[in-house]
């Protein structure tokens, strides 16, 4: 079950009011009772000075007795106040001392006795005179009852008890109204934001009029919308992309089919135009395996089977297996610098071969490619970087950014599409975020560079140039992604 917002904050608030209330409630309370309790000792002390003074002076029969008429006069009727006097003459006794548990006891003779016949508690005052006259030692206790106090404190606590609750319940019913038109701007954030639809995926949140608190909120749903809409456009642009890199060879296959079904064909040209259809069926296939690979990738699937390897040698490796399309295009690469990185050998090549293919298809004759292996610099030391740099036009900025996209090709017209289907470098930036790395692209001075990164080795090395030439041994499925590359095909 959700709950309101505005009223937890107000619940809260009236916690928090109610623990206040209770705290400065306890204090009032505490200073009430002491101050009470101070207030009933000076008025003790006045009843005691005043007894005193009675019995000081009666120093006779005839003045003790009337002494006793005084204290009896003094004596009130609901014996909130007690005298009484004791002496070894029994002639001089006044009362009954108040005697019972003592709770607590002060200097100058003060003490709080619980009476041993019950009712409330008693404070005490005991004072010793000495003899006088006719008049024996006595000792003189006056008794203040707490009761006046107790009743007091009672309906004191009642109205404080009373009073917070009270004000507990105002601050709920206020905080609840507050708290709603504090969150009214939270309201029309929600309504923004529930009308964001597929239809209208342009629509922002407006942060303009929004509190400081909310606005950073917005800005991060905006952005969320941002990337939402970027994702929703490369979707739409990647189902098209797929519909017509799927639509072309069907249609060939299907316009290849109905010819070869017009008429009797002789057995060669059936086998030709099987052998058409069979490069069809391998281009689809390719496409397929690299739309399935890609989706791997994308629910981040980590490389496995990593092997500390010389990047140098991979790399030459690849190049041994590019050679007849190197030499197709009469062009040459040369390799520079080496470093060790835990890498699985075959996504690795088959990033190194798309990059280089890419380099070979938009190299003039006679180029040169270089390959070059460098350790990051600063925070990105714990990375191996790639780089292929090949001489070629300069590429606009705004197509650097979305070389590394599904399908994009810089060519409008898609040129040689049937050798490209535009997923060689999403393939090779998918290979580096599954070795933690990045790609990057650049254009400068008439060179093309293109780059990926993959972790680095602890055992990271640095050495000169590296013969093109050096051979590795490799896996079986390497060695099928380099042949088919060899062939002129993507990997």
């Amino acid at each position: 079950m959700n709950r309101s917002i505005a009223r937890r904050l107000a619940s809260m608030f009236a916690l928090v009011a109610l623990f206040v209330f209770t705290l400065v409630g306890t204090g009032l309370f505490l200073v009430l009772r002491t101050q009470l309790e101070h207030h009933l000792r000076e008025s003790l002390d006045d009843r005691t000075q005043i007894a005193r003074i009675i019995v000081y002076h009666a120093v006779t029969p005839e003045k003790w007795r009337m002494a006793r008429e005084k204290l009896t006069d003094m004596t009130p009727h609901d014996s909130s106040t007690v005298y009484s006097v004791s002496s070894e003459d029994p002639s001089y006794h006044f009362g009954t001392p108040v005697q019972g548990t003592v709770t607590k006891s002060w200097p100058g003779g003060y003490a709080r006795i619980a009476p041993a016949g019950g009712g409330p508690d008693m404070l005490t005052s005991t004072v010793t005179l000495p003899a006088n006259a006719a008049r024996p030692p006595v000792q003189l206790q006056v008794a203040a009852s707490y009761s006046p106090n107790l009743r007091t404190m009672r309906v004191f606590g009642s109205a404080l008890a009373a009073l917070s609750a009270l004000g507990s319940l105002a601050v709920l019913l206020l905080s609840y109204s507050v708290t709603r038109i504090g969150l009214a701007p939270l309201t029309r954030l929600t309504r923004d934001a529930s009308a964001v639809s597929p239809n209208n995926r342009s629509q922002r949140l407006n942060t303009a009029s929004l509190p400081l608190e909310l606005n950073d909120l917005a800005n991060s749903f905006n952005g969320a919308l941002e990337r939402l809409d970027g994702a929703y456009g490369r979707l739409e642009s990647f189902n098209a992309d797929v519909a017509h890199e799927l639509r072309t060879p069907v249609t060939i296959l299907i316009g290849q089919t109905e010819v070869a079904l017009t008429r009797n064909r002789s057995v060669d040209d059936l086998r030709h135009t099987l052998q058409s259809n069979l490069e069809e069926f391998e281009r689809m296939r390719a496409i397929i395996n690299d739309m399935l690979f890609l989706a791997r990738a994308d629910q981040g699937e980590r490389a496995t089977g990593l092997i500390e390897v010389s990047l140098a040698a991979e790399v030459a490796h690849t190049l041994e297996f590019l050679e007849i399309p190197l030499e197709e295009a009469r062009v040459h690469a040369h390799l520079h610098g080496d470093a060790m990185a835990r890498v699985n050998r075959s996504l690795f090549g088959r990033a190194c071969a798309n990059l280089l293919m890419n380099a070979i298809q938009h190299c003039e004759p006679g180029a040169s490619i270089n390959v070059t292996i460098a350790r990051g610099e600063g925070e990105l030391r714990d990375q191996v970087r790639v780089i292929v740099a090949n001489p070629g036009a300069p590429i606009a900025p705004d197509i650097l950014e979305h070389l590394f996209d599904r399908f994009y090709r810089a060519e409008v017209s898609r040129t040689n599409s049937r050798e490209n289907h535009g997923l060689g470098l999403a393939i090779v930036k998918a290979i580096a975020e599954m070795h933690r790395g990045t790609v990057s692209a650049q254009s400068a001075n008439g060179v093309n560079t293109f780059s990926f990164s993959v972790a680095a080795s602890v055992m990271s090395i640095a050495s000169g140039d590296v013969p093109a030439a050096r051979a590795n041994a490799s896996d079986a499925a390497a060695d099928t992604a380099y042949s088919s590359l060899a062939k002129g095909k993507s990997a």
